[in-house]
């Protein structure tokens, strides 16, 4: 057992807790937003072994998250709907401007950076902000529960009776620890579930929550899959050291990224 990764665990939980009780949407835009400029800077560093990206461009647009609940919506939408196009304008703008010191590759780089980090983030503030016939602050718990009961018990699960190889992506994970981690997903989520229930008022169907936890924890462990496809190719270990025993920023949240726009999606259909 790692005790390094237990014990940033036990001190990263309560953080993140106290700010998603006590804190505001504005408060968690601004959390997201640093969480997003460390991994911004991960990525950046990462790739810089081979390509440079528009570092500038990269950054700039993680201040978007910020100001997700400051600008007004119909304004926040036109954006959101516009990204692509608007990305794409300012990056070749740029080439232009630097009389094509600028080569495709970091073009494609700076894009991929963007969409990976910023597009995927930016809807965990999105769902905290939610206000349906159930509270975004209680929905992005469930978002939670997915993720981390996927990577608690994938982790734990995996080093005990993981057997069976599951991907030459991530030869040390194992088709025991993918599938105690949908398991870890349910358990979590189903626990929380009744929490809400229970003390909150709330009337979350057991069996929507349990098939949802199982499609989010599978994307989740996708999302898990797909930072290990970027370390392996520049031969990295993790993003950073940033938390010990979990690596960097994008190490600790690699699935969740991948789960927040589909929990998005998901809940905001159903509540």
């Amino acid at each position: 057992m790692n005790f390094k990764r237990v014990l940033t665990a036990l001190i990263v939980f309560p953080v993140v807790a106290i700010a998603l009780i006590f804190g505001n949407k504005y408060i968690l835009d601004i959390i997201v937003m640093i969480t997003a400029l460390i991994g911004m800077n991960e990525y950046i560093k990462c790739v810089s072994k081979k390509v440079k990206v528009i570092s500038w461009i990269s950054y700039l647009s993680v201040l978007y998250i910020a100001f997700i609940h400051i600008i007004p919506a119909v304004v926040s939408q036109i954006l959101l709907l516009f990204i692509v196009p608007i990305l794409l304008l300012i990056v070749f703008l740029h080439v232009i401007i630097t009389d094509m010191k600028i080569s495709f590759e970091q073009i494609v780089y700076t894009v991929f950076g963007i969409a990976y980090i910023v597009g995927f983030l930016i809807f965990i503030p999105l769902l905290y902000g939610y206000e349906g016939t159930i509270s975004g602050k209680i929905l992005i718990w469930l978002a939670l529960c997915a993720a981390w009961g996927t990577d608690i018990c994938a982790y734990f699960i995996g080093c005990k009776f993981g057997k069976h190889k599951f991907s030459k992506v991530s030869p040390k994970k194992s088709l025991e620890g993918c599938v105690g981690g949908v398991l870890g997903a349910i358990l979590l989520t189903l626990v929380f579930v009744y929490i809400f229930n229970t003390y909150f008022g709330c009337s979350i169907s057991y069996l929507v929550m349990g098939i949802s936890s199982v499609v989010l924890s599978i994307i989740g462990q996708i999302g898990d899959f797909s930072a290990s496809v970027i370390k392996r190719s520049y031969e990295i270990k993790d993003f950073s050291e940033l938390f010990p025993g979990h690596g960097g920023m994008l190490d600790r949240i690699d699935s969740l990224m991948f789960i927040a726009p589909y929990a998005y999606l998901l809940f905001t259909i159903l509540y």
